[in-house]
């Protein structure tokens, strides 16, 4: 079939997702139906150790991407030769776990003579608002995750802007930092954002804006400002009120990330706020930012709960634009745990 006759339009894309330590495989049509969505979780493995173990995360990978990719394709109920090509994260991430995603999609895609796309996870993250409704461009993107903490002008389709991200710790890094001073097991971040809806007060804790007119992030000065209250706490032999530093840090975290998100939309003239990455699915953040856009009259897109954090099917959507450019990658493709965003778009 030539490349003229192709329907750019219509795709059946397997994607692999395995950028940290979630194994995903999904089958995604039109890069918006999810058709089968498969994951293999690894937290009960890396609890014990606190924090994502590389070494650990990239054998658990190694043990479960051929189990799971015959999952994803026997739920999603079609037939390989079905498929219009195979998608793999080929970065950003941790070099180990992304290196069993691209050598599992490389074979595939070889043995299928289909094509392969090499996506960029963070592209993913933002194309999973494809799973709630079409895009509105030009827009913008927040992406809040364990790694990255980032603003993305998005002027129309496939092209990225980076305007701010951050200085020092990652968001969802600065959760789990926490969430281990205040005792919570690892994930710390759900039980961070649950004990702050529950707490009644909250401690004071600082709002980093950095310069008046930046976009840009730190969350290392309140990640200390919280140890110092722990502490301070346990020097004067009181009890730690965790609930209430819990509602503090997050207070801080979502006041800043709200005003930044909504005063770049403001200045860009953005016609819709996209909010992805795992940290999308803490409810303080999704709660404020909804209620803030319904004030501004800002139109916003949050992707379901199952979207936030790392799956294939976000990386099947990101695809979908590669596909309609029939842009596909080399088989000698290689896994860059610092892809650039820019680079992926302009690939």
């Amino acid at each position: 079939m030539t490349k003229e006759h192709i329907d750019r339009e219509h795709s059946l894309i397997l994607a692999i997702e395995t950028s940290c330590d979630e194994t995903s495989v999904a089958v995604v049509k039109d890069g918006n139906e999810v058709l089968s969505s498969v994951i293999a979780s690894q937290i009960e493995t890396h609890k014990a150790f606190g924090g994502v173990v590389p070494e650990v995360a990239s054998r658990k990978h190694v043990e479960n991407i051929s189990l799971i990719m015959e999952q994803a394709i026997a739920e999603a109920g079609i037939e390989k030769k079905d498929l219009s090509a195979i998608a793999v994260t080929q970065g950003p991430g941790l070099v180990g776990a992304l290196l069993v995603g691209v050598m599992a999609a490389k074979s595939l895609a070889l043995s299928l003579d289909k094509p392969l796309i090499g996506t960029h996870h963070i592209a993913g993250h933002i194309y999973a608002n494809r799973f709630v409704g079409e895009l509105n461009y030009p827009c913008m993107a927040l992406v809040v995750s364990g790694g990255h903490t980032e603003l993305v002008y998005m002027k129309d389709e496939g092209s990225f802007e980076l305007i701010g991200r951050t200085r020092d710790d990652a968001v969802g890094e600065a959760y789990d930092k926490v969430a281990r001073a205040l005792g919570f097991p690892y994930p710390g971040g759900p039980h961070v954002d649950k004990m702050a809806l529950e707490a009644e007060e909250a401690v004071p804790l600082p709002r980093v804006w950095l310069e008046p007119e930046s976009y840009d992030f730190s969350f290392s000065g309140l990640k200390s400002a919280v140890l110092n209250v722990v502490n301070q706490s346990k020097m004067r032999g009181e009890t730690v009120r965790t609930d209430a530093i819990a509602r503090g840090f997050q207070e801080s975290v979502v006041e800043v990330l709200v005003e930044k998100a909504v005063r770049a939309m403001k200045q860009y003239d953005a016609r819709q706020l996209l909010l992805c990455g795992g940290v999308a699915a803490n409810r303080g953040l999704r709660q404020a930012l909804t209620e803030r856009c319904e004030r501004e009259r800002i139109t916003l897109s949050i992707p379901p709960f199952q979207y936030c954090t790392d799956n294939g099917a976000m990386i099947a959507a990101a695809a979908h634009l590669k596909w309609k450019q029939q842009s596909f990658t080399p088989l000698d493709m290689k896994a860059d745990p610092q892809f650039p965003l820019k680079e992926w778009a302009e690939g």
